[in-house]
């Protein structure tokens, strides 16, 4: 065999086994849960943030869950930039429907950066009166006992606790996806990372200590990034604390999926995490599984091995580990999956491509430009 044969095999094993490893680490974190976490004799005032911009087929779901929490000290509070956003008469019907919940919706927007969501958020944060804040996207489908838990993941340590999003209500080939990449792909890597001490702090639920935050400058300080997620991992580890990931996530129902959605998401967050973190994001061409099964039909005639067969078996342990992820942490999955297990892997690099060669995207009815100002607006 020649070096380059050589060099092949070991780029094929490695990233089958850093894909076995990946998996395991994902499990450990993620098995289905016995039960609900009882609601705490003495719990502390926490204060939940909702920014809200439109809404989707399953949000109004996803904010009524907030009224359901088993906790017995907590507010909600919405934000909404624009008062004749749809979402704003579904949040006031949930909140007459609710009178025994502290709830209030708040509407304007206040400029401080580049982050729509943040600048939604700005409001909420003055107006919040506990010390325990929790930022938790309007998509994110909140267990009853949802800040049991993220209370029972924060240590002396931790600066953050997050919790990935896990893809639910899976409808249509496109949506499959969509919860291939959230699950399988994203959440799997976040885990590892967390488990072995490379935290790093994911938007759609964050909960942070006010005091923290303020002793750092407040929430704007987070209009550093062009992400508050990336400007509260680099903020965190300047004070010297962790990130921490909550174990068993929540959900987030997708419903139905285009394949344009599909795209514009994981383009966005690609460009995002290109300009937060190049390094890390330069080296995500290497993963899924498109690379290693070139490599493996490559050296296929060196092995002296069919290629077909060589493809087969290297795709049954790639995908069977991902299922057995699945299965073990309660995600969704099902026959046709590992189909769309295979479309998202062939699409990543393509993703990673999109991220380098663009500027800009839209989210949600906003045009922003990735180009970051060398200071926060205020």
């Amino acid at each position: 065999m020649t070096p380059l044969d050589w060099l092949l095999i070991s780029f094929c094993l490695a990233a089958t086994f850093l894909h076995i490893v990946t998996s395991l680490l994902a499990m450990r974190r993620c098995r289905q849960g016995t039960g609900s976490l009882p609601a705490p004799a003495r719990a502390p005032l926490v204060s939940v943030l909702r920014p809200v911009r439109g809404l989707d087929r399953c949000e109004e779901v996803t904010l009524a869950s907030s009224f359901a929490l088993d906790y017995p000290n907590f507010e909600l509070i919405f934000c909404c930039a624009d008062a004749d956003d749809p979402a704003v008469a579904c949040i006031r019907s949930l909140i007459a429907r609710n009178p025994g919940v502290k709830a209030r919706l708040l509407i304007g927007n206040h400029e401080i950066c580049l982050n729509p969501k943040l600048n939604n958020l700005v409001k909420g944060w003055r107006a919040a009166a506990g010390d325990w804040i929790v930022f938790a996207d309007s998509n994110v489908l909140m267990p009853r006992d949802y800040l049991q838990r993220l209370f029972a993941g924060w240590q002396p340590d931790t600066g953050v606790l997050c919790a990935p999003p896990i893809a639910c209500n899976v409808i249509g080939f496109w949506s499959e996806v969509e919860c291939a990449f959230l699950n399988g792909y994203q959440a799997r890597w976040q885990y590892a990372a967390d488990s072995v001490g490379m935290g790093f702090a994911q938007g759609k639920t964050m909960l942070i200590r006010r005091s923290d935050l303020a002793q750092a400058g407040g929430i704007q300080v987070l209009a550093q990034e062009i992400a508050e997620d990336a400007a509260v991992t680099k903020l965190v580890h300047s004070m010297g604390l962790c990130v921490a990931l909550v174990d068993a996530p929540f959900g987030q129902p997708l419903g139905p999926r285009t394949a344009r959605q599909v795209w514009d998401r994981q383009t966005r967050w690609a460009r995002l995490r290109r300009l937060s973190f190049p390094g890390f994001f330069a080296i995500e061409i290497l993963t899924g599984c498109l690379l290693p099964l070139a490599a493996a039909v490559w050296v296929a005639d060196a092995l002296e091995m069919p290629p077909a067969a060589l493809l087969a078996g290297l795709s049954a342990v790639w995908f069977g580990t991902e299922a057995l992820l699945a299965w073990v942490a309660g995600w969704h999955v099902r026959v046709w999956s590992p189909l769309a297990w295979a479309l998202r892997d062939a699409l990543l690099p393509l993703v990673w491509m999109h991220a380098w060669l663009s500027e800009g995207y839209a989210w949600r009815g906003n045009e922003i430009s990735t180009v970051q100002p060398s200071a926060p607006m205020h």
